[in-house]
C-alpha cells in the first residue's frame, strides 16, 4: 500500500505524514531510516568542514587510508567524507598501476610525492598497502619484493609519525556473500560496470588467499604509532557514519560538536585491530 492523493492533502508536516502512514499501515520504515541517515550524514559533514578549517589553520597534515577487499565501500565512503570540503586543501589519491620507471624506483617513492602538505587532508583510495595484499595475491610482485615491503613499511610509517604526519588506516571488512551481492549489483548497473574488473572476479576465487595476506599485514604492520582500524562494512551507510565519527573523535578542533552530532564511534562497528577482533571477511 502507498500514499494516495487524499493522504497527502491531510498532512502538512512530516510528523503528520508519519502518523497517517502508521494509521493506514503504509510501510515507511525504510524511508525513515534513509532520512535519519541523511540527517546524521549532514551533521557529520559539518563537523568535517570544521575539522578541515582547523587542519588548514594549524598546518596539520592528515592522511586517511581506506583499504579493504574489492566492493567494500571505500570509494563511496571517501565521497561522503570529501563531499563538502574545500578542494584547495583536500585531495583524493587513487594511483593507477606503477609505470615502468616507477617499477624501477623505491616502492614508496610514488606515494611520498602525494602525501599531504601542511594544512591539507588527503584520502587514499588504496595506498602503499597494495603490496601487502593485492599484489602478492594476484602475482603482481614477487616474494622478495613482498618481504622487503613488510619489513620496511613500519619503519616508513614511523618516519612519517616522527615528522608529525597523522595517518589513519581503515580496513573495511565485508563478508564473502556481501561482496558477491555488490559485484552482481555492479554488473546490473550501467553506471557502475566500470568498477568491475577481472581482478574483482578473482577476488572471490582467491578469498582465502586474500585472508591470509590480510592477516599477515595486520600482524606485521599494526603498531601503536600507526594502528589498523577495522570497520565492519556490510552496512554501507553505517560504515560511512561510524568511520567519519572515528576520524572526528581523534581531534580537538575548533567548533567540535556544534552540529550536535555524536562524534564518538560505535565500538561494535569501528575498532582497533587486535588478534581477537571480530572481522567479517575472515
Amino acid at each position: 500500500m502507498a500514499f494516495e492523493a487524499d493522504h497527502l492533502k491531510q498532512a502538512s508536516t512530516r510528523s503528520e505524514l508519519i502518523d497517517l502512514a502508521r494509521k493506514h499501515d503504509i510501510p515507511i520504515d525504510r524511508t525513515l531510516r534513509k532520512l535519519e541517515y541523511e540527517a546524521e550524514l549532514k551533521q557529520l559533514q559539518i563537523e568535517m568542514v570544521n575539522l578541515q578549517k582547523w587542519v588548514a589553520r594549524t598546518g596539520r597534515r592528515l592522511a586517511v587510508i581506506f583499504e579493504g577487499r574489492d566492493a567494500a565501500g571505500k570509494g563511496g565512503c571517501i565521497k561522503r567524507f570529501k563531499e563538502h570540503l574545500n578542494p584547495r586543501s583536500s585531495r583524493v589519491v587513487a594511483l593507477t598501476k606503477p609505470t615502468k620507471v616507477e617499477r624501477g624506483q623505491w616502492y614508496f617513492r610514488r606515494y611520498i610525492k602525494v602525501l599531504p602538505n601542511p594544512g591539507e587532508m588527503v584520502f587514499f583510495d588504496r595506498s602503499w598497502y597494495n603490496r601487502a595484499v593485492v599484489e602478492p595475491v594476484m602475482g603482481f610482485c614477487n616474494e622478495e619484493e613482498y618481504e622487503q615491503f613488510i619489513v620496511q613499511v613500519p619503519e616508513f610509517e614511523h618516519l612519517l609519525y616522527e615528522d608529525n604526519l597523522i595517518i589513519i588506516k581503515f580496513w573495511f571488512s565485508i563478508s564473502r556473500n556481501e561482496q558477491q551481492k555488490r559485484f552482481d549489483s555492479r554488473l546490473k548497473n550501467p553506471l557502475k560496470q566500470w568498477k568491475y574488473s577481472p581482478v574483482d572476479r578473482k577476488g572471490q576465487e582467491l578469498w582465502d588467499r586474500y585472508t591470509h595476506y590480510k592477516e599477515q599485514m595486520f600482524a606485521k604492520t599494526h603498531t601503536n604509532y600507526s594502528p589498523w582500524v577495522i570497520v565492519r562494512a556490510n552496512d554501507k551507510k553505517q560504515a560511512r557514519l561510524e568511520s567519519m565519527r572515528y576520524v572526528l573523535s581523534r581531534f580537538n578542533y575548533d567548533g567540535k560538536g556544534e552540529s550536535e552530532a555524536t562524534v564518538l564511534p560505535d565500538p561494535n562497528i569501528v575498532m582497533q585491530y587486535h588478534r581477537s577482533s571480530k572481522q567479517i571477511d575472515i
